[in-house]
């Protein structure tokens, strides 16, 4: 799912081409996109796109009009700018925005369409659709511990969680632990003021380096990605830590996992994988000293 690194990378491109250019056609290639009837999608057509914000992991189009255009992604969806006029792909397109001067598409990969248009009138609309989580790049020292101690929560889902943090996911979420040096399954409320203090870096750090990496590539980012070669964990399971070179672990849980690294992170435990370590029982590797041990 595209986070609030990629969200940006992607608003930036967006800002020289739409702002201030007129929507002139919305193509649905999917009727599954749209999830609002009232304004209808000829209401934004027509009309000047006044600016861009990012709410969570959503991308707002603000149009003239106090009309709003709200695009969640969700997992497999993606941007991508073309020439005006450019076809919807017939496997994986969605739906063709064209401006003055470009086409922008949207595809999703997969089976499961997930992604989502909604499109709203007034601020109070919009406002209803946010889930409400902290910016973690605004945050203060406060603000962030009472966002971490509202529910007492897993770290791993305590950041991915949209109504206390906004724009995490699944990628980021390994990442900032990981140079957090804490363990994905440490509970939210039991934390030392110092641990609370080295996430909360660690957060503003990993999501601020992962920015501006993106803004440097070229062209419009049509590489969004979960994978980076430059991640330290997240996507690298077996492969060396880039901190202290022990192999990087996972838990699978339903379509995510959670990557680690158990030297750096959990003290040498090795996590257990809820379905694995039950199919394995007392075979299941209990630290990094035993999983090297297997390992030999």
């Amino acid at each position: 799912m595209p986070e609030l690194p990629d969200l940006v990378a992607y608003l930036e491109a967006l800002q020289a081409r739409v702002v201030g250019r007129t929507l002139r056609r919305v193509r649905l290639a999917s009727p599954f996109l749209l999830r609002t009837v009232d304004p209808p999608v000829e209401a934004i057509e027509g009309k000047t796109v006044l600016g861009l914000r990012r709410m969570g992991k959503r991308l707002v189009f603000v149009v003239e009009g106090d009309l709003f255009a709200v695009l969640h992604l969700m997992i497999a969806g993606r941007l991508h700018w073309a020439e005006s006029g450019a076809e919807v792909p017939p496997a994986s397109g969605l739906a063709a925005f064209d401006f003055d001067g470009g086409t922008l598409t949207l595809t999703e990969a997969g089976s499961k369409k997930r992604a989502s248009l909604n499109l709203v009138r007034g601020e109070a609309a919009l406002q209803a659709l946010d889930p409400g989580g902290l910016e973690p790049l605004e945050a203060t020292a406060s603000q962030f511990r009472e966002a971490l101690a509202r529910e007492n929560h897993t770290l791993k889902r305590a950041l991915t969680d949209p109504r206390l943090f906004s724009g995490i996911g699944n990628a980021y979420s390994d990442e900032i632990l990981h140079r957090a040096r804490l363990s994905p399954l440490a509970m939210s409320r039991k934390l030392s003021d110092e641990e609370i203090g080295r996430l909360r870096r660690a957060t503003a750090d990993v999501l601020r380096e992962a920015a501006d990496r993106l803004r440097r590539e070229p062209g419009f980012p049509e590489g969004v990605t979960a994978f980076r070669d430059w991640h330290a964990v997240h996507g690298r399971f077996k492969k060396p830590c880039p901190a202290c070179g022990a192999r990087i672990q996972r838990i699978r849980y339903a379509d995510h996992e959670t990557n680690y690294c158990p030297k750096c992170q959990t003290g040498g435990k090795i996590l257990a994988d809820r379905s694995l370590s039950r199919l394995l029982k007392d075979d299941w590797p209990r630290s990094l000293a035993d999983l090297e041990d297997r390992g030999r």
